[in-house]
């Protein structure tokens, strides 16, 4: 018997299967035969409702051509705006306060061009140590944009462990220096959690602007952009929402932001009904439209429409809830089936502080992935030590983890990871 009542036999895994409410979505996933995927924190997996979306827009350029935009299954000119109050119930907000747009890398370096305003003292920007690095090259390209030195001008709060940061260590940051933050919701790393209303209310407190990145939160927990007071985020759709490798991302601006002009203008964030005016003066819509720069990426949308049919129907709460049970189960039985074997788990133990993937840490981690894919688990390897796992409510089963750690101590007990390099591949 295992904690929280969880059992480490396969059959205990199938009656939990049997008893899980989402177990329909599986179904509604293209899985491959004889592999387990575990790497849904990196790309999701393509859906039926995704593919048929996705060609049904195809239908539409087919059928329609330029009409497309205004007539068909899935008009383009309002396409982001309906996603993006879509995606609005998932991050807590109104559906004026989200647009699907860009990328992750453009929508950062559009908020910060918006609402990075250095003044006085209030010059720096404040980040972290452990959020992925594009954050950082957008955060360095937009202080020498401004004639800052990144060596001086980012401030990065260390992390005590190499694993998570502390709310404590970040608010004694928010010095009287900083004129704005940008932070993860989720670490990508460890799968930590960050208190982001405590973080805002501290910010707010001293005057100063913060977002977040919710790359490896968007579709894995609920949010309360709104109600916290957050002045942006922004993030991918293709992780845990699987809209699709290279997907168009999504960005959140606090309504009391709108009327605020876009760093980065561009003729997709008029207000709809002057946009054909096409006056050399914007007029900006009053919503988080008028932070979209060009033209939406329409065949790259289009699956996000099926995919979010699925979680408006499950619902981000129940979706929550199978994610915390399965990613508890999978600890359990890495505790309980690989002990003294040199694994480590690098994952918060507590709900509130895990997001939606456990990130299991060893010395032959990169071996150990190889060995992973040759035994048909699909895993995810993050330099130096760092193997994810992402089991996700929609599609991965309580028995496919079972497996998957059977396959774990048999790659260990027989040393199979040996024959590899432990090193990365071209892509990790």
């Amino acid at each position: 018997m295992l904690s929280n009542g969880f059992q480490h036999t396969l059959d205990y895994a199938k009656q939990m299967d049997k008893e899980d409410t989402l177990r329909c979505y599986r179904e509604e996933f293209y899985l491959k035969p004889n592999s387990i995927y575990m790497d849904g924190n990196s790309l999701g997996l393509l859906s039926k409702r995704a593919e048929r979306t996705l060609l049904e827009s195809l239908e539409d350029w087919k059928e329609h051509g330029i009409d497309g935009w205004t007539q068909g299954n899935h008009p383009w000119f309002f396409m982001a705006e309906k996603l993006g109050a879509k995606i609005a119930q998932l991050v807590g907000a109104s559906p004026e306060e989200v647009i699907v747009t860009g990328s992750t890398t453009v929508n950062l370096h559009q908020l910060v061009a918006t609402f990075y305003k250095p003044e006085g003292m209030r010059t720096k920007i404040l980040a972290d140590e452990l959020t992925f690095p594009t954050d950082i090259y957008a955060l360095q390209s937009q202080l020498r944009t401004h004639g800052y030195d990144p060596e001086t001008d980012l401030i990065r709060v260390k992390s005590r462990d190499g694993r998570f940061l502390e709310e404590d260590d970040i608010i004694e940051a928010m010095t009287d220096d900083i004129a704005i933050i940008v932070l993860p919701t989720v670490l990508y790393r460890s799968g930590q959690i960050l208190d982001m209303k405590r973080l805002t209310d501290e910010a707010h407190k001293r005057g100063i602007v913060i977002g977040f990145d919710g790359c490896h939160s968007i579709g894995a927990i609920p949010h309360s952009f709104s109600e916290w007071g957050v002045d942006f985020a922004y993030w991918c759709n293709y992780k845990h929402l699987n809209g699709g490798p290279g997907g168009v991302g999504g960005l959140y601006v606090n309504r009391k932001h709108f009327g605020t002009m876009p760093g980065l203008a561009g003729w997709f964030g008029s207000k709809k009904d002057k946009q054909f005016d096409m006056e050399h003066i914007l007029t900006p819509a009053e919503s988080a439209g008028a932070y979209q720069i060009g033209t939406p990426h329409v065949l790259s949308c289009a699956p996000l429409i099926g995919s979010l049919e699925m979680f408006i129907e499950a619902g981000i709460e129940k979706i929550r809830e199978k994610s915390l049970k399965i990613n508890q189960y999978l600890i359990d039985l890495i505790e309980h089936e690989l002990k003294d074997m040199g694994f480590f788990i690098g994952t918060p133990r507590e709900d509130v502080r895990r997001g939606g993937h456990v990130s299991l840490e060893h010395k032959e981690a990169a071996r150990i992935c190889k060995a992973l894919k040759e035994n048909g688990v699909i895993p995810d390897f993050r330099a130096p030590n760092i193997i994810r796992l992402a089991p996700v409510a929609l599609y991965t089963s309580y028995a496919e983890i079972w497996e998957v750690v059977q396959i774990l101590k048999k790659i260990m007990t027989e040393k199979q990871y040996e024959k590899f390099k432990n090193e990365r591949e071209v892509v990790a």
